[in-house]
């Protein structure tokens, strides 16, 4: 237990430079792009004079300097507040949490599904290197890791949704249904076989490849000898063994991969409109709302650090080295 605090408290004191350069550099890439949110507005309305553009300008503060409105941030920041979005009129901290659990819910399911079923066809296919099963999985994922996450959305909604029948096209549940309980979540769940099963494929193949390929290497090693000396069956072996110890590089691959399935996650809502932080963002870019987007790239910087401080734990959990040297204070 001790160990694991040194541990998160090293992680998360080392995470804060990190966000910190997250921030700054994200609020100068925004200020180095032409045009703001009271453009796109009046762009929406049909054009404006400049005395109106210069009182909004005012009124949301775009006419003070660039250090003035990077200090104010920051400022906001301390006091968890993380501005107003002036395409939606309302705080940035309130459209987060809106849409923030339907994003949750999708990475949460897809991450699950792609670790849990790529872990297990790459023991399958690690058991036996170089035979006609790990050849064909090995190949199958190198085709499906090549896939675009966007087409093979279209694919399965033209199929399942469209041809088929089976299931919905789009959103996150049956709008004014009225159902509660265990019936709304079955709702949910149909809507999200088809996003979640897209956006899972893709980094299953990863994972799968990942894990053939420790399994492999891992045949090798001196303690696969010692243990097969020992008259071990061949299961045991694969499963306590080589699986375990291929089970290392696939838990840091989690953690790099939290943030493209992030990514991910903003094409997949979009194909099946998805009212999530990924089309958060797409809305916040197309009304050049740099409060909303500012506020979307520091709350997904955060998930990422949480999800990958997560994964310190869990491979420490899993090599009792990790975190031994830690010093005491």
């Amino acid at each position: 237990m001790n160990r694991a605090i040194r541990l998160i408290r090293r992680r998360a004191i080392s995470s804060i430079p990190v966000l910190l350069i997250v921030i700054v550099l994200t609020f100068l890439l925004l200020e180095s792009a032409s045009g703001d949110a009271v453009d796109a507005y009046l762009l929406s309305i049909g054009g404006g004079d400049a005395t109106i553009a210069q009182s909004l300008r005012q009124a949301y503060g775009l006419d003070q300097s660039m250090l003035a409105r990077l200090w104010l941030y920051f400022s906001s920041l301390a006091r968890l507040d993380l501005g107003w979005s002036v395409a939606f009129g309302r705080p940035v901290l309130d459209l987060i949490l809106e849409r923030l659990p339907n994003t949750l819910l999708l990475m949460g399911s897809a991450t699950a599904l792609s670790f849990g079923l790529g872990s297990a066809l790459g023991i399958v296919a690690g058991a036996k290197p170089e035979s006609i099963r790990d050849r064909v999985l090995s190949t199958g994922s190198l085709i499906l890791y090549a896939i675009p996450s966007f087409w093979l959305g279209l694919v399965l909604s033209i199929v399942f949704a469209v041809q088929l029948r089976w299931l919905p096209t789009s959103g996150i549940e049956t709008i004014a249904s009225g159902k509660v309980g265990l019936a709304r979540a079955m709702d949910i769940a149909r809507h999200l076989v088809l996003p979640v099963g897209a956006l899972a494929l893709i980094y299953m193949a990863l994972f799968l490849r990942v894990m053939r390929s420790g399994m492999a290497e891992a045949w090798t090693l001196d303690f696969v000898l010692f243990a097969r000396s020992k008259g071990l069956s061949r299961s045991r072996i694969v499963l306590r063994h080589v699986a375990r110890n291929a089970l290392l590089p696939l838990v840091t691959m989690l953690g790099l991969q939290s943030a493209a399935v992030l990514g991910g996650s903003v094409v997949i809502e979009s194909i099946f409109a998805i009212p999530g932080f990924g089309r958060l963002a797409q809305e916040a870019v197309s009304g050049r709302d740099t409060p909303l987007l500012m506020g979307i790239i520091v709350v997904s910087a955060v998930l990422v650090i949480c999800v990958n401080l997560l994964v310190d734990l869990v491979y420490a959990a899993l090599d009792p080295r990790v975190g031994a040297s830690e010093p005491n204070s």
